[in-house]
């Protein structure tokens, strides 16, 4: 026991023998965190002046210094948030993080720059380069857990990026393919219906750019297709796929993708009367005649030229005749 005081003791007397602000190359900082700088160093980046601090945070940027330029850039806006030197140093910011591989937190800080100024002279480059970094997770790049730890590709958080560069700039140069580019990540989670959603916002919103349009009504037929097939008694995304595919064909007759978007419709159409006629049949095996009548007239209509319309022919036929017959 008194061996376990007697070192204790020396511990602490050693400590207080310590000068009380020896070097060290981790430095705490209150609001900027924990920073490191080589002995010798501590606190030179720091000026007075936010054109100073900014100068410094780009010289070291230009020298591929990322740790001093971001601490620097950081620096310049916290302390002069509203100066005419903020903007440039949270592009910076974001830059910093770029470069050391943190994507998702570039774009954060990308956007910080759109959000706090909107009239930012590099707004289309920073854009640009918002849509890069997303169009990185598109492909399936891992997001990381606090900035460190890969975990998994999320096309949630993905299409909730390209929404954000849409928001921003609706009508800037690269918001007609982002907001496509939503309905991919939809797509990529099978969230057909959000998808399709997409894509209609963006041949609503982008009508007067034909090739956009065109390209947003038939993603929007395919994405509704999808679900068609997903399920299988449910009638009504195949509906909004041949109201989408219609629409697309009768706007842009001329586009090479009409012969195909003829083949969906048709194929729709036919599974359409299948399911009608089987739900004809269900009827029937119930004794539910006039409903049944109903769904065989159902399948006629929707392809009068399948073999199941054919089928159906013969069945209104026999139906009916069996109806007469019970009158009488």
């Amino acid at each position: 026991m008194r061996f376990r005081f007697l070192v204790c003791l020396g511990v602490v007397a050693l400590l207080v023998a310590l000068p009380f602000s020896s070097p060290a190359p981790l430095i705490y900082r209150p609001g900027e965190g924990w920073t490191y700088e080589p002995v010798g160093s501590e606190g030179k980046w720091r000026r007075t002046t936010a054109k100073e601090q900014l100068d410094v945070a780009q010289a070291a940027f230009d020298q591929k210094d990322y740790g001093l330029a971001l601490r620097a850039a950081r620096r310049a806006v916290k302390e002069w948030p509203i100066s005419d030197y903020a903007p440039q140093a949270q592009y910076l910011v974001a830059r910093c993080y770029e470069a050391k591989g943190r994507a998702e937190k570039a774009f954060k800080e990308y956007q910080k720059l759109l959000e706090k100024h909107p009239k930012t002279a590099n707004f289309s480059e920073v854009v640009q380069r918002q849509v890069a970094i997303a169009d990185q997770f598109l492909a399936g790049k891992r997001f990381r857990l606090w900035g460190v730890i890969p975990t998994f590709p999320s096309m949630e958080k993905t299409a909730e990026m390209y929404e954000k560069i849409v928001k921003t700039g609706p009508y800037s140069e690269v918001a007609p393919q982002a907001q496509l580019k939503v309905g991919a990540a939809r797509e990529k989670q099978r969230k057909y219906p959000l998808a399709a959603k997409a894509y209609e916002l963006a041949a609503d919103r982008y009508h007067d750019r034909p090739q956009v349009a065109a390209e947003a009504l038939y993603r929007q037929g395919l994405a509704y297709q999808k679900q068609a097939k997903t399920a299988e008694y449910d009638q009504n995304a195949a509906a909004q796929a041949i109201a989408s595919f219609t629409d697309f064909m009768t706007l842009y007759p001329q586009d090479s993708r009409v012969p195909e978007a003829e083949k969906i419709v048709a194929a729709l159409k036919t599974e359409q009367a299948r399911g009608s006629f089987q739900t004809a049949q269900f009827y029937e095996k119930y004794k539910k005649w006039n409903s049944a009548l109903i769904y065989y007239g159902d399948v006629v209509w929707k392809d009068p030229n399948s073999e199941y319309a054919a089928r159906a022919r013969t069945r209104i036929e026999e139906l009916k005749q069996m109806l007469e017959a019970q009158k009488k």
